[in-house]
């Protein structure tokens, strides 16, 4: 009688193969119609490789700031496809750079979430920020809107004092709002251009903790959405990585 010595190690990747391939193949036909154990039908499963946009894109250019609304397509925040669980429930959080980007994605999560939102942007993004607050309350949460340059030390200070006062306490803060423009050297950053990077991405951070810090309470990481789980300092207050504005 023949016998084949077959290795632990050979019988697990040879099993891990099988499995994979099983748990990758339903996903790669346009559309499946499944069924559960009880015979009950489930959602229909897509291919995601030909739901969004594909490159290559159009050369596009706005004048700083620029808004999410003119650019072409239009960025997916999450507007019709994030599912909120109400695992934010009575909590009250502000973000800057609330209009577009990261932070439009944050406060429609956050809000679909059960969270009322305070959101910060600057004043020529009046119109992407709008539409922010329309979706928050569209969600049935509160939102606030404190438009304003988080580069003035006096108004950071002001932004959280407005956010608490409209939102009746603070328990999350995302400081997101971000300042990147691109040169090909060194010699083509200006003085004022150099200023402006370093008090948007850094000063007003310190700024904006400094005032947030007294009013916030720690919250369990584990009540939050993966989504909503950036990185925590001390187990207060939460910080995302800032998104980059281009021009």
């Amino acid at each position: 009688m023949k016998v084949t010595n077959i290795s632990r190690r050979n019988l697990v990747k040879g099993l891990g193969a099988t499995v994979s391939t099983l748990a990758i193949s339903a996903p790669l036909s346009a559309k499946n119609t499944m069924t559960n154990a009880n015979g009950n039908e489930l959602n229909a499963l897509e291919d995601p490789r030909g739901k969004y946009p594909q490159p290559p894109y159009k050369k596009q250019n706005q004048p700083h700031p620029g808004l999410a609304s003119r650019m072409d397509p239009l960025p997916d925040h999450g507007e019709k496809s994030y599912k909120g669980n109400n695992r934010l429930a009575g909590r009250k959080a502000l973000i800057t750079g609330g209009d577009s980007g990261i932070g439009r994605a944050a406060a429609i999560a956050y809000a679909r979430e059960g969270a009322d939102v305070a959101i910060n942007y600057l004043p020529a993004e009046e119109s992407d920020a709008k539409e922010v607050v329309a979706l928050i309350r569209a969600e049935g949460r509160k939102a606030v809107a404190v438009p304003g340059d988080i580069t003035d030390k006096e108004f950071c200070k002001k932004l959280v004092d407005e956010a608490v006062k409209q939102l009746g306490g603070l328990d999350i803060l995302v400081n997101n709002a971000g300042y990147q423009k691109s040169n090909l050297s060194i010699m083509d950053i200006s003085d004022e251009s150099f200023d402006a990077t370093m008090k948007t991405n850094i000063y007003a951070l310190f700024w904006i903790t400094k005032a947030a810090l007294s009013h916030l309470n720690p919250v369990p990481v584990s009540s939050l959405p993966l989504r909503c789980r950036p990185m925590i300092l001390q187990k207060t207050f939460l910080i995302t990585p800032r998104r980059k504005r281009r021009t």
